[in-house]
């Protein structure tokens, strides 16, 4: 499993993790054991949050006696970014996941609330030793200049360790302006719903022969392939959501995938980048 440092953590984190958004919706023994092989075959990023329902309890079962393995990642609702809000929302959330810290909390996406604010809460959890870092999900170039006034304002020693976006082969849009923000910025870029949720290329579709061809000659599967290519240069990395051990078996197969520049060029061709959208799209 290729790992690299998770933005300004220095934490070596798997490229390949593990999400959980919609796992509560199936079998929940099944998705248990999931994670746990995850775990086993090196995927140990999972990202959860306290809006995916039962999902932190399922990741709290999956990593129990395993804590000390796992970069643990959840997130807080815009609507409980205020300063009081964060600290009984994380509460919350380390309660559900039977831990007594995260290794990052993230702003879902931006709401309401002052982001000087919000900042002022995920430090105060720090000092409390709750968290070792925070970030956000869903920010745009313009919320990350926001997030940097705020932070400043607030005396941070420190900025968002990662910006979660949505990312997949056919939705590229934070390759115009957010992925190279980032890199600049050294924060990790994590790709949330990697197969499009419900969109993956299918065989017979000119994207989804291009898949194939790519995968038969790395002996390798089309979604294999399509995780190597949102993983294929610092900072990204992807958390795709596995419910069967099988499953979490082919994730964690992308893991030690490099595509060499003919597999990217005919990536590039079957899935153009497109215009620039004037909003940054998430689901």
């Amino acid at each position: 499993m290729r790992r690299r440092p998770f933005g300004t953590t220095r934490h070596k984190a798997p490229v390949i993790g593990q999400g959980t958004w919609r796992l509560d919706e199936g079998d929940r023994a099944s998705a248990v054991r999931a994670l746990r092989r995850g775990l086993d075959l090196g995927m140990d990023h999972i990202d959860t949050a306290e809006m995916y329902g039962d999902a932190e309890l399922m990741v709290g079962e999956a990593i129990t006696g395993r804590r000390e393995e796992v970069f643990l990642v959840s997130k807080v609702l815009p609507g409980n970014a205020s300063r009081a809000g964060v600290r009984t929302a994380c509460e919350r959330s380390l309660r559900r996941l039977a831990t007594d810290y995260l290794d990052a909390y993230l702003l879902h996406w931006r709401g309401g609330v002052p982001l000087q604010e919000t900042v002022r809460a995920f430090e105060d959890l720090r000092a409390a030793g709750k968290i070792l870092w925070w970030g956000v999900s869903n920010f745009d170039v313009g919320d990350l200049d926001d997030l940097d006034a705020a932070a400043a304002g607030t005396g941070s020693a420190g900025g968002p360790v990662c910006n979660q976006v949505l990312y997949h082969l056919r939705e590229r849009a934070i390759e115009h302006a957010v992925l190279p923000r980032c890199a600049s910025a050294d924060i990790a870029v994590v790709a949330y719903s990697p197969f499009g949720h419900g969109r993956f290329p299918q065989p017979g579709s000119p994207g989804g022969d291009a898949l194939a061809r790519i995968a038969a000659a790395h002996g390798a599967t089309p979604r294999q392939i399509a995780l190597a290519f949102l993983t294929r240069q610092p900072p990204l990395f992807t958390i795709p959501k596995a419910s069967s051990a099988d499953h979490a078996i082919e994730n964690a197969g992308a893991g030690d995938l490099t595509l060499n520049p003919a597999d990217i060029a005919a990536i590039d061709r079957a899935f153009p980048l497109g215009v620039r959208p004037r909003s940054l799209p998430m689901i």
